[in-house]
C-alpha cells in the first residue's frame, strides 16, 4: 500500500492478509495522516458521487463554504477533519472514508488490512493543523495503544492495559488539562472518566466525572458544537432524545448541565463525528440509519440549535462496523 503526502511516499508491504495489530494501526495513523488517495473497490457503498449529486447540489449552490477550518488562534483550526473508519462485518477488512470538503465522503480507500481486533478508533488533532496526527486504538483484549506521526516518521506504542472496563471511549478533543487532546470513557456502571493526554499518546491518572452515562447509547464529538471554542459532545438516550453536552474548559467538570437538542434519533444505529465535514469550520455529525442510509447533520454554532436539517451522503453503509 502506498499514499503520496507531500511529495513523499510511504509504502507499507504485507504478508499474509491480516497485518500484525502493531502494523495495522500504524498503517491506518499513516493513511489517516497522508492526503486523500483514490483507490475504490467494487461493491463500495454509493455515495461518493450519486448521492451527492442528488442530495447536495442545492445545498452548495446556496451556502457559502470556507476554503479550510476556521482559525482559533493563527496558524491553529478549532475544528480538525477525520477520515471516517469503517470495518467490513464480513471480513474483517479496513476501509477509510476520507471527506470530500463538500459534506460527503470520496470513494472508500481500502487500507487492505484486517482490522477486526479493534474496539475502538480515537482520532486526535494535537498539532492544530486541521487533520489527524494521532490515533488511540482500544484493542477488544484491552489493550490501548497510541500511533502518532512525526513528519514522515510513524510511531506506535502500548499505552496501558486493563480497558475493557469501558464501554465507550472517546476524544472531543481538549478539555483542558493539558494542551493536547483528551481522553474520556464511559465504565459499564455509567461512570465517566476522563484522562488528561499527551502528544506522545500518555495519559495521566484517570478522573471520575460522574455517573449516569449508561443511559445513553451513543456519546459523540470532534471540537465546539456550541460555537464558544470549547469542545463539545451530544449524546443520545434510550428514548431517542439527543443531548448537547457543552463544554467548560475545565477537564475535572468537563460539561455544563445538559441541553435537548433533537428527538427521533432512534432511527440511526450509529451516530459518530469526524469533525468537519463540509469545510464550514464547524464539527458535524454524521448518522446511519438501520437500513445503511448516511447522513450530516452540520454543525450551525449554535447552542440551542447546534444541527442543521439531516442531508442524505450515501446508502449501503449497514456492511460497516463503524468505529
Amino acid at each position: 500500500m502506498s499514499r503520496t503526502a507531500g511529495g513523499f511516499q510511504m509504502t507499507f508491504v504485507k504478508r499474509g492478509r491480516t497485518l500484525s495489530r502493531a502494523v495495522a494501526t500504524a498503517v491506518i495513523a499513516a493513511a489517516m495522516a497522508a492526503t486523500a488517495g483514490t483507490a475504490t473497490a467494487a461493491e463500495d457503498p454509493a455515495g461518493a458521487d450519486r448521492a451527492r449529486a442528488e442530495a447536495e447540489a442545492q445545498q452548495r449552490a446556496k451556502a457559502p463554504r470556507l476554503a479550510g477550518p476556521r482559525a482559533a488562534e493563527p496558524g491553529q483550526v478549532a475544528t480538525p477533519t477525520f477520515a471516517m473508519t469503517a470495518v467490513d462485518k464480513k471480513t474483517g477488512n479496513l476501509y477509510l472514508y476520507f471527506p470530500d470538503r463538500q459534506g460527503g465522503f470520496e470513494p472508500r480507500y481500502d487500507v487492505g488490512v484486517g482490522f477486526d481486533f479493534s474496539a475502538a478508533v480515537v482520532r486526535v488533532d494535537n498539532d492544530k493543523d486541521g487533520y489527524g496526527d494521532g490515533t488511540w486504538n482500544v484493542h477488544k483484549d484491552g489493550l490501548l495503544s497510541y500511533t502518532w506521526s512525526e513528519g514522515f516518521e510513524v510511531h506506535t506504542k502500548d499505552i496501558g492495559k486493563g480497558w475493557t472496563i469501558y464501554n465507550k471511549v472517546l476524544s472531543p478533543g481538549h478539555l483542558g488539562g493539558s494542551q493536547d487532546a483528551d481522553l474520556m470513557a464511559v465504565d459499564k456502571s455509567g461512570v465517566m472518566w476522563v484522562y488528561v493526554g499527551h502528544a506522545d499518546g500518555r495519559v495521566d491518572q484517570r478522573v471520575r466525572i460522574g455517573g449516569g452515562w449508561s443511559q445513553y447509547t451513543e456519546i459523540t464529538g470532534q471540537g465546539d458544537l456550541s460555537g464558544d471554542g470549547k469542545a463539545d459532545v451530544v449524546a443520545r438516550d434510550t428514548a431517542g432524545d439527543l443531548w448537547l453536552y457543552k463544554g467548560t474548559g475545565d477537564y475535572r467538570a468537563p460539561f455544563e448541565a445538559r441541553a435537548k437538542v433533537g428527538a427521533g434519533w432512534n432511527t440511526h444505529n450509529r451516530v459518530l463525528s469526524v469533525g468537519d465535514l463540509d469545510a464550514d469550520g464547524r464539527t458535524d455529525i454524521v448518522a446511519r440509519t438501520k437500513t445503511g442510509d448516511l447522513y450530516r447533520y452540520s454543525g450551525t454554532g449554535d447552542a440551542i440549535r447546534p444541527l442543521g436539517k439531516p442531508v442524505k451522503i450515501g446508502w449501503g453503509y449497514n456492511i460497516y462496523n463503524l468505529i
